[in-house]
Protein backbone atom coordinates (compact mmCIF):
# COMPACT_ATOMS: atom_id res chain seq x y z
CA UNK A 1 0.00 0.00 0.00
CA UNK A 2 1.21 3.04 -0.86
CA UNK A 3 0.05 6.78 0.54
CA UNK A 4 1.23 9.56 -1.29
CA UNK A 5 0.93 12.61 0.91
CA UNK A 6 1.33 15.26 -0.85
CA UNK A 7 -1.61 14.18 -3.36
CA UNK A 8 -4.02 14.12 -0.36
CA UNK A 9 -2.30 17.05 1.24
CA UNK A 10 -3.36 19.18 -1.55
CA UNK A 11 -6.68 17.59 -1.94
CA UNK A 12 -7.49 18.15 1.67
CA UNK A 13 -6.16 22.07 1.45
CA UNK A 14 -8.14 22.50 -2.13
CA UNK A 15 -11.50 21.40 -0.51
CA UNK A 16 -10.83 23.62 2.91
CA UNK A 17 -10.12 26.53 -0.08
CA UNK A 18 -13.29 26.08 -1.53
CA UNK A 19 -15.48 25.26 1.40
CA UNK A 20 -13.58 28.42 3.40
CA UNK A 21 -14.22 30.39 -0.67
CA UNK A 22 -18.13 29.92 -0.11
CA UNK A 23 -18.60 31.12 3.24
CA UNK A 24 -16.87 34.46 2.65
CA UNK A 25 -18.56 34.81 -1.14
CA UNK A 26 -21.96 34.05 0.27
CA UNK A 27 -21.65 36.23 3.14
CA UNK A 28 -20.16 39.37 0.84
CA UNK A 29 -22.99 39.01 -1.81
CA UNK A 30 -25.58 38.70 1.04
CA UNK A 31 -24.40 42.08 2.94
CA UNK A 32 -24.30 43.68 0.12
CA UNK A 33 -27.42 42.72 -0.93
CA UNK A 34 -28.83 43.11 2.20
CA UNK A 35 -27.51 46.84 2.41
CA UNK A 36 -28.67 47.87 -0.84
CA UNK A 37 -32.18 46.33 -0.02
CA UNK A 38 -32.50 48.21 3.45
CA UNK A 39 -35.48 50.79 3.67
CA UNK A 40 -36.31 53.24 6.13
CA UNK A 41 -38.22 52.00 9.04
CA UNK A 42 -42.13 52.57 9.59
CA UNK A 43 -42.61 54.49 11.46
CA UNK A 44 -39.12 55.88 12.31
CA UNK A 45 -36.78 54.96 14.76
CA UNK A 46 -33.84 56.59 16.41
CA UNK A 47 -30.92 55.92 14.99
CA UNK A 48 -31.67 52.88 12.43
CA UNK A 49 -30.75 53.95 9.08
CA UNK A 50 -33.37 51.05 7.44
CA UNK A 51 -34.56 48.04 7.35
CA UNK A 52 -35.53 44.70 5.82
CA UNK A 53 -38.25 41.86 6.62
CA UNK A 54 -37.22 38.50 4.67
CA UNK A 55 -38.55 34.81 5.11
CA UNK A 56 -36.59 32.10 4.73
CA UNK A 57 -36.32 28.66 5.88
CA UNK A 58 -39.88 28.36 7.24
CA UNK A 59 -39.16 31.58 9.50
CA UNK A 60 -39.55 35.21 9.40
CA UNK A 61 -36.30 37.44 9.94
CA UNK A 62 -36.22 41.28 10.76
CA UNK A 63 -32.68 43.11 10.03
CA UNK A 64 -31.71 46.38 11.05
CA UNK A 65 -28.59 48.86 9.93
CA UNK A 66 -28.04 51.76 12.40
CA UNK A 67 -26.49 54.75 11.11
CA UNK A 68 -23.58 54.61 13.07
CA UNK A 69 -23.98 52.42 15.60
CA UNK A 70 -26.95 51.02 18.25
CA UNK A 71 -27.11 52.52 21.98
CA UNK A 72 -26.27 49.54 23.31
CA UNK A 73 -24.62 46.28 22.05
CA UNK A 74 -25.91 42.80 23.17
CA UNK A 75 -23.66 40.54 24.95
CA UNK A 76 -23.14 38.19 21.94
CA UNK A 77 -21.82 40.37 18.42
CA UNK A 78 -20.60 38.36 15.80
CA UNK A 79 -17.78 39.15 13.60
CA UNK A 80 -17.42 38.12 9.84
CA UNK A 81 -13.92 37.39 9.77
CA UNK A 82 -12.95 33.90 9.85
CA UNK A 83 -14.57 32.98 6.40
CA UNK A 84 -12.01 35.41 4.86
CA UNK A 85 -9.06 34.62 6.90
CA UNK A 86 -9.40 30.82 6.09
CA UNK A 87 -9.94 31.22 2.76
CA UNK A 88 -6.71 33.28 2.59
CA UNK A 89 -4.74 30.90 5.08
CA UNK A 90 -5.88 28.01 2.88
CA UNK A 91 -5.22 29.19 -0.85
CA UNK A 92 -1.63 30.28 0.47
CA UNK A 93 -1.11 26.92 2.02
CA UNK A 94 -2.27 25.26 -1.38
CA UNK A 95 0.48 27.57 -3.38
CA UNK A 96 2.78 26.82 -1.33
CA UNK A 97 2.34 23.31 -1.34
CA UNK A 98 1.57 22.72 -4.94
CA UNK A 99 2.94 25.98 -7.14
CA UNK A 100 6.37 26.51 -4.73
CA UNK A 101 7.02 22.69 -3.44
CA UNK A 102 6.65 21.38 -7.43
CA UNK A 103 7.85 24.68 -9.01
CA UNK A 104 10.04 22.88 -11.45
CA UNK A 105 6.72 21.24 -12.40
CA UNK A 106 4.07 24.14 -11.99
CA UNK A 107 5.39 27.22 -11.61
CA UNK A 108 8.80 27.32 -13.99
CA UNK A 109 8.22 27.68 -17.53
CA UNK A 110 12.60 27.18 -19.12
CA UNK A 111 11.17 28.69 -22.54
CA UNK A 112 10.01 31.97 -20.54
CA UNK A 113 12.97 32.56 -17.66
CA UNK A 114 15.56 30.78 -16.46
CA UNK A 115 14.60 30.51 -12.92
CA UNK A 116 15.61 28.65 -10.11
CA UNK A 117 12.90 27.17 -7.75
CA UNK A 118 13.93 30.01 -5.13
CA UNK A 119 14.16 32.96 -7.45
CA UNK A 120 10.75 32.16 -9.26
CA UNK A 121 9.46 31.61 -5.22
CA UNK A 122 10.51 35.34 -4.81
CA UNK A 123 8.92 36.50 -7.70
CA UNK A 124 5.76 35.57 -7.09
CA UNK A 125 5.93 36.86 -3.32
CA UNK A 126 7.16 39.69 -4.74
CA UNK A 127 4.59 40.25 -7.09
CA UNK A 128 1.81 39.01 -4.44
CA UNK A 129 3.23 41.82 -1.89
CA UNK A 130 3.65 44.31 -4.47
CA UNK A 131 0.01 44.76 -5.56
CA UNK A 132 -1.17 44.53 -1.88
CA UNK A 133 0.76 47.70 -1.30
CA UNK A 134 -0.05 49.25 -4.87
CA UNK A 135 -3.88 48.41 -3.80
CA UNK A 136 -3.53 50.06 -0.52
CA UNK A 137 -1.77 52.75 -1.77
CA UNK A 138 -4.51 53.70 -3.74
CA UNK A 139 -6.98 53.27 -1.29
CA UNK A 140 -5.21 55.88 0.73
CA UNK A 141 -5.06 58.51 -2.08
CA UNK A 142 -7.18 60.66 -3.39
CA UNK A 143 -8.46 58.48 -6.12
CA UNK A 144 -10.65 57.04 -3.30
CA UNK A 145 -13.01 59.74 -3.80
CA UNK A 146 -12.47 59.17 -7.86
CA UNK A 147 -14.17 55.93 -7.65
CA UNK A 148 -14.42 54.73 -11.66
CA UNK A 149 -10.57 55.84 -11.72
CA UNK A 150 -9.65 54.32 -8.93
CA UNK A 151 -11.48 51.00 -11.02
CA UNK A 152 -9.83 51.24 -14.02
CA UNK A 153 -6.15 52.24 -12.54
CA UNK A 154 -6.53 49.18 -10.54
CA UNK A 155 -7.63 47.04 -13.36
CA UNK A 156 -5.18 47.92 -15.35
CA UNK A 157 -2.61 47.05 -12.64
CA UNK A 158 -3.91 43.57 -12.26
CA UNK A 159 -3.67 43.09 -15.81
CA UNK A 160 0.12 44.65 -16.30
CA UNK A 161 0.90 41.92 -13.69
CA UNK A 162 -1.19 39.57 -15.62
CA UNK A 163 1.22 40.35 -18.61
CA UNK A 164 4.44 39.94 -16.70
CA UNK A 165 3.80 36.81 -14.88
CA UNK A 166 2.37 35.18 -18.10
CA UNK A 167 6.46 36.26 -19.36
CA UNK A 168 7.79 35.01 -16.09
CA UNK A 169 5.78 31.61 -15.18
CA UNK A 170 3.51 28.65 -16.29
CA UNK A 171 0.11 30.09 -17.72
CA UNK A 172 -1.64 27.95 -14.90
CA UNK A 173 1.11 29.40 -12.80
CA UNK A 174 0.77 32.80 -13.89
CA UNK A 175 -2.71 32.79 -13.43
CA UNK A 176 -3.02 31.48 -9.55
CA UNK A 177 -0.86 34.33 -8.80
CA UNK A 178 -2.97 36.71 -10.12
CA UNK A 179 -5.38 35.56 -8.20
CA UNK A 180 -3.39 35.46 -5.14
CA UNK A 181 -2.99 39.15 -5.57
CA UNK A 182 -6.48 39.60 -5.88
CA UNK A 183 -7.32 37.55 -3.09
CA UNK A 184 -4.76 39.42 -0.65
CA UNK A 185 -5.92 42.46 -1.61
CA UNK A 186 -9.07 41.13 -0.33
CA UNK A 187 -8.22 40.02 2.76
CA UNK A 188 -6.12 42.71 3.17
CA UNK A 189 -9.46 45.05 3.52
CA UNK A 190 -11.06 42.55 6.04
CA UNK A 191 -7.69 42.46 8.14
CA UNK A 192 -6.36 45.96 7.90
CA UNK A 193 -9.63 48.24 7.17
CA UNK A 194 -12.65 46.28 8.10
CA UNK A 195 -12.19 44.62 11.47
CA UNK A 196 -9.82 47.34 13.11
CA UNK A 197 -12.51 49.84 11.88
CA UNK A 198 -15.06 47.72 13.26
CA UNK A 199 -13.43 47.05 16.73
CA UNK A 200 -12.86 50.78 17.13
CA UNK A 201 -16.10 51.72 16.85
CA UNK A 202 -17.26 48.89 19.66
CA UNK A 203 -14.52 50.19 21.57
CA UNK A 204 -15.44 53.63 21.36
CA UNK A 205 -19.36 52.39 22.44
CA UNK A 206 -18.17 50.82 25.20
CA UNK A 207 -16.28 53.67 26.72
CA UNK A 208 -18.97 55.88 25.96
CA UNK A 209 -17.37 57.99 23.47
CA UNK A 210 -18.39 59.73 20.20
CA UNK A 211 -18.02 56.91 17.26
CA UNK A 212 -16.45 58.50 14.03
CA UNK A 213 -19.10 57.67 11.61
CA UNK A 214 -16.19 57.35 8.93
CA UNK A 215 -15.18 53.83 10.31
CA UNK A 216 -18.41 52.37 8.75
CA UNK A 217 -18.26 54.04 5.90
CA UNK A 218 -14.77 53.25 5.01
CA UNK A 219 -15.62 49.99 6.15
CA UNK A 220 -18.96 49.58 3.39
CA UNK A 221 -16.27 50.70 0.76
CA UNK A 222 -13.90 48.20 1.56
CA UNK A 223 -16.54 45.41 1.49
CA UNK A 224 -17.74 46.78 -1.86
CA UNK A 225 -14.32 46.57 -3.56
CA UNK A 226 -14.09 43.36 -2.65
CA UNK A 227 -17.72 42.29 -3.93
CA UNK A 228 -16.23 43.67 -7.27
CA UNK A 229 -13.18 41.53 -6.99
CA UNK A 230 -15.20 38.08 -6.15
CA UNK A 231 -15.99 36.54 -9.94
CA UNK A 232 -12.41 37.09 -11.88
CA UNK A 233 -10.74 35.17 -8.77
CA UNK A 234 -13.68 32.70 -8.65
CA UNK A 235 -12.71 32.32 -12.42
CA UNK A 236 -9.35 32.08 -11.71
CA UNK A 237 -9.86 29.20 -8.65
CA UNK A 238 -11.54 27.17 -11.91
CA UNK A 239 -8.83 28.58 -14.94
CA UNK A 240 -6.84 25.02 -14.81
CA UNK A 241 -10.14 23.64 -16.10
CA UNK A 242 -10.07 25.90 -19.33
CA UNK A 243 -7.08 25.43 -20.59
CA UNK A 244 -8.03 26.76 -23.75
CA UNK A 245 -7.66 29.96 -22.39
CA UNK A 246 -4.88 30.02 -19.58
CA UNK A 247 -2.56 28.06 -22.61
CA UNK A 248 -3.43 31.13 -25.48
CA UNK A 249 -0.38 32.97 -26.44
CA UNK A 250 -2.38 36.34 -24.95
CA UNK A 251 -3.90 35.27 -22.18
CA UNK A 252 -3.30 38.02 -20.01
CA UNK A 253 -6.00 39.68 -22.22
CA UNK A 254 -8.51 36.76 -22.10
CA UNK A 255 -8.38 36.80 -18.45
CA UNK A 256 -8.90 40.93 -18.54
CA UNK A 257 -11.55 40.23 -20.20
CA UNK A 258 -13.03 37.69 -18.18
CA UNK A 259 -12.32 39.67 -15.24
CA UNK A 260 -13.99 42.63 -16.65
CA UNK A 261 -17.12 40.43 -17.69
CA UNK A 262 -17.03 39.39 -14.23
CA UNK A 263 -17.03 42.61 -12.95
CA UNK A 264 -19.59 43.35 -15.07
CA UNK A 265 -21.79 40.81 -14.07
CA UNK A 266 -21.26 41.77 -10.52
CA UNK A 267 -22.38 45.49 -11.12
CA UNK A 268 -25.65 44.41 -12.99
CA UNK A 269 -26.64 43.03 -9.98
CA UNK A 270 -25.62 45.45 -7.15
CA UNK A 271 -27.62 47.96 -9.61
CA UNK A 272 -30.76 45.46 -9.63
CA UNK A 273 -30.39 45.70 -6.00
CA UNK A 274 -31.47 49.13 -5.20
CA UNK A 275 -34.12 48.68 -7.77
CA UNK A 276 -32.21 49.43 -11.10
CA UNK A 277 -32.62 47.04 -13.44
CA UNK A 278 -29.98 48.01 -16.20
CA UNK A 279 -29.48 45.23 -18.71
CA UNK A 280 -26.78 46.36 -20.25
CA UNK A 281 -24.41 45.56 -17.98
CA UNK A 282 -25.42 41.76 -18.19
CA UNK A 283 -25.05 42.14 -22.04
CA UNK A 284 -21.59 43.62 -22.05
CA UNK A 285 -20.69 40.67 -19.87
CA UNK A 286 -22.10 38.32 -22.36
CA UNK A 287 -20.02 39.89 -24.88
CA UNK A 288 -16.83 39.87 -23.21
CA UNK A 289 -17.66 36.14 -22.60
CA UNK A 290 -18.18 35.76 -26.36
CA UNK A 291 -14.63 37.86 -27.17
CA UNK A 292 -12.81 35.67 -25.33
CA UNK A 293 -14.48 32.27 -27.03
CA UNK A 294 -13.95 33.92 -30.08
CA UNK A 295 -10.22 35.08 -29.44
CA UNK A 296 -9.50 31.67 -27.75
CA UNK A 297 -10.54 30.07 -30.87
CA UNK A 298 -9.50 31.55 -33.53
CA UNK A 299 -5.72 32.81 -32.93
CA UNK A 300 -2.38 31.59 -31.51
CA UNK A 301 -2.76 28.41 -33.32
CA UNK A 302 0.50 27.25 -35.21
CA UNK A 303 0.35 26.37 -39.01
CA UNK A 304 -0.11 23.11 -39.81
CA UNK A 305 2.07 21.58 -42.67
CA UNK A 306 0.57 19.70 -45.38
CA UNK A 307 -1.82 16.85 -43.75
CA UNK A 308 -0.08 13.88 -45.77
CA UNK A 309 3.50 15.35 -44.24
CA UNK A 310 3.13 13.68 -41.02
CA UNK A 311 3.07 9.87 -40.52
CA UNK A 312 1.86 7.96 -37.68
CA UNK A 313 4.81 7.05 -36.85
CA UNK A 314 6.11 10.59 -36.53
CA UNK A 315 2.92 11.40 -34.20
CA UNK A 316 4.08 8.50 -31.93
CA UNK A 317 7.65 9.43 -31.12
CA UNK A 318 6.28 12.98 -30.41
CA UNK A 319 4.05 11.67 -27.73
CA UNK A 320 6.54 9.44 -26.23
CA UNK A 321 9.30 12.53 -25.83
CA UNK A 322 6.53 15.17 -24.60
CA UNK A 323 3.51 13.65 -23.18
CA UNK A 324 4.01 9.71 -22.19
CA UNK A 325 6.09 10.55 -18.76
CA UNK A 326 3.26 11.48 -17.52
CA UNK A 327 0.20 10.01 -19.26
CA UNK A 328 1.08 6.15 -18.78
CA UNK A 329 -1.00 3.71 -16.47
CA UNK A 330 2.25 4.09 -14.53
CA UNK A 331 3.86 7.57 -15.04
CA UNK A 332 7.49 8.07 -14.41
CA UNK A 333 7.61 11.98 -14.14
CA UNK A 334 8.29 12.66 -10.54
CA UNK A 335 5.50 13.88 -8.46
CA UNK A 336 2.74 12.61 -10.52
CA UNK A 337 1.04 8.97 -9.22
CA UNK A 338 -1.46 8.61 -11.43
CA UNK A 339 -2.32 9.82 -15.26
CA UNK A 340 -3.84 13.08 -15.15
CA UNK A 341 -7.60 12.90 -16.18
CA UNK A 342 -7.28 9.61 -16.43
CA UNK A 343 -5.54 10.30 -20.10
CA UNK A 344 -3.12 7.53 -21.19
CA UNK A 345 -1.24 8.21 -24.49
CA UNK A 346 0.80 4.55 -24.35
CA UNK A 347 -0.91 3.05 -26.82
CA UNK A 348 -2.23 3.56 -31.08
CA UNK A 349 -5.54 3.58 -29.56
CA UNK A 350 -4.94 5.47 -26.33
CA UNK A 351 -3.47 8.30 -28.57
CA UNK A 352 -6.23 8.14 -31.12
CA UNK A 353 -9.21 8.21 -28.77
CA UNK A 354 -7.45 11.19 -26.84
CA UNK A 355 -6.66 13.04 -29.89
CA UNK A 356 -9.23 15.97 -29.38
CA UNK A 357 -7.87 16.32 -26.39
CA UNK A 358 -4.25 16.35 -27.62
CA UNK A 359 -5.46 19.30 -29.77
CA UNK A 360 -6.85 21.20 -27.06
CA UNK A 361 -4.18 20.68 -24.54
CA UNK A 362 -1.01 20.71 -26.66
CA UNK A 363 -1.80 22.42 -30.08
CA UNK A 364 -4.76 25.07 -29.78
CA UNK A 365 -2.63 25.96 -26.85
CA UNK A 366 0.40 25.75 -25.14
CA UNK A 367 -1.59 24.32 -21.79
CA UNK A 368 1.40 20.64 -22.06
CA UNK A 369 3.44 19.70 -21.41
CA UNK A 370 3.51 21.63 -18.17
CA UNK A 371 5.85 23.93 -17.82
CA UNK A 372 7.05 23.07 -21.47
CA UNK A 373 9.44 20.85 -19.66
CA UNK A 374 10.47 19.09 -22.33
CA UNK A 375 10.67 21.98 -24.81
CA UNK A 376 7.81 21.46 -27.29
CA UNK A 377 8.34 23.50 -30.13
CA UNK A 378 5.71 25.19 -32.40
CA UNK A 379 7.03 22.74 -35.16
CA UNK A 380 6.16 19.89 -33.19
CA UNK A 381 2.65 21.06 -32.23
CA UNK A 382 1.71 22.01 -35.72
CA UNK A 383 2.94 18.52 -36.93
CA UNK A 384 0.30 16.70 -34.07
CA UNK A 385 -2.38 19.60 -35.55
CA UNK A 386 -1.94 18.46 -38.90
CA UNK A 387 -2.11 14.35 -37.99
CA UNK A 388 -5.17 14.99 -35.93
CA UNK A 389 -7.33 17.17 -37.80
CA UNK A 390 -6.52 14.94 -41.10
CA UNK A 391 -8.12 12.28 -38.84
CA UNK A 392 -6.01 11.00 -36.71
CA UNK A 393 -5.72 7.64 -38.32
CA UNK A 394 -3.35 5.06 -36.83
CA UNK A 395 -1.96 2.00 -38.76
Amino acid sequence: MEFDVATWLGLALRWLHVIAGIAWIGASFYFVWLDNSLTPPDPPRPGVKGELWAVHGGGFYHSQKYMVAPPDLPDHLHWFKWEAYTTWLSGFALLCALYYWGATVYLIDAAKAHLTQPQAIGIGLAFIAGGLGIYEGLCRSSLLQRPRLFGAIWFLTLTAAAWGLTRLFTDRGAFIHVGAIIGTAMVGNVFLVIIPNQAKIVAAMRAGTPVDPRLGEMGKLRSVHNNYMTLPVVFIMISNHAPIITGHPQSWLLLALMSAAGVSIRHFFNRRHIGLTEPVWLILGAALFVAVSLIASGLGQPKPPPANAVAFSDVQVLVSRHCVMCHAPKPTHVGIAAPPGGVTLDTPEAIHRFAPRILTMAVVTNAMPLGNETAMTDADRARLGAWIKAGASIP
